[in-house]
């Protein structure tokens, strides 16, 4: 049997109380890891009665994405806890930078130095160049301005690059040895229709990660990204996820464990050789050129 070496190693993960990052928490703690896991719930224009009526029904779609997006880690942590893991976590908004080094603070504190580092969690609204697109609709879209801008930028480039960074600095100041960042970006990173500005910041992570891999190896650090391809995470309308494994050459739709486990992989003793790249995670949705 093949031994990740993930045992006692604390995994810190963002944007873990739903989706991927629930999946992935979940994941590590199998393999004997301590997961530490942060989360944000943004505002939204729907109210608790929607909400928890749209978890109760279970069907994807924009309400149930929201909902999902509204919760707590505390399921997560205790359902790790429940099996016999250690797990923890913080709520905190990692568009503000003052909240990174809490973060690792409050990660050390309770479980220790983070040996592996997922960043996961990620700012999504759609906005677009075109007036004609703009619509109240669904997830909406609105024209692009410096508030949609910003928004994904602060949130999904600047806070992956400040939580790199400390990651780094508090690696080598405790003279570590084995080193793992692990960064999801998208499939669409380089044009998004309809989602420009979430698609730009994708694509200013892996900018980041391929410049972190190339600076930070001869510590033993490893840098690589994720992209998943469509992901039935709650966003996805049953009729959205019957087209889309449709046209996926492996026939299903994604799932989040099914990223998660390729996380497992970047995090284990048999991805050391590995670094700076990019992985699609899609069933083959997209494929490397």
């Amino acid at each position: 049997m093949i031994d990740p070496g993930l045992e006692g190693k604390v995994i810190l993960i963002t944007g873990a109380n739903h989706g991927i990052g629930a999946a992935a928490a979940r994941a590590f703690a199998i393999q004997g890891s301590r997961v530490f896991v942060t989360y944000f719930r943004e505002p939204c224009r729907y109210s608790d009665e929607e909400l928890d009526e749209a978890r109760k029904t279970g069907i994807g779609g924009v309400l149930f994405y929201r909902a999902m997006h509204r919760q707590t880690a505390d399921q997560v942590i205790q359902d790790i806890v429940a099996r016999g893991g250690i797990a923890a976590g913080v709520e905190a908004d990692l568009g503000d930078p003052a909240n990174i080094r809490l973060v690792f603070d409050e990660c050390e504190a309770v479980l220790g130095p983070v040996d592996v580092l997922v960043n996961n969690h990620t700012h999504s609204v759609k906005d677009t160049f075109d007036p004609d697109a703009v619509t109240a609709e669904s997830y909406g879209i609105g024209l692009i301005s410096d508030a949609s801008i910003d928004g994904h930028f602060s949130v999904n480039a600047r806070a992956y690059a400040l939580m790199m960074s400390e990651y780094i600095q508090r690696y080598l100041s405790r003279q570590g040895r084995r080193g793992r960042i692990i960064n999801v970006s998208t499939d669409a990173a380089h044009a998004h229709a309809s989602s420009l500005s979430y698609a730009a910041s994708k694509h200013a992570i892996e900018s980041y990660s391929r410049s972190a891999a190339g600076e930070v190896g001869k510590y033993g650090i490893t840098v690589n990204i994720v992209a998943p391809g469509p992901i039935q995470s709650g966003w996805l309308t049953p009729e959205q996820e019957t087209a889309i494994a449709a046209g996926t050459p492996l026939r299903r739709c994604g799932m989040p464990q099914d990223v998660a486990d390729v996380m497992v992989f970047l995090a284990s003793d048999q991805s050391r050789w590995l670094t700076g790249q990019l992985l699609y995670v899609g069933g083959g949705w997209r494929m490397h050129q």
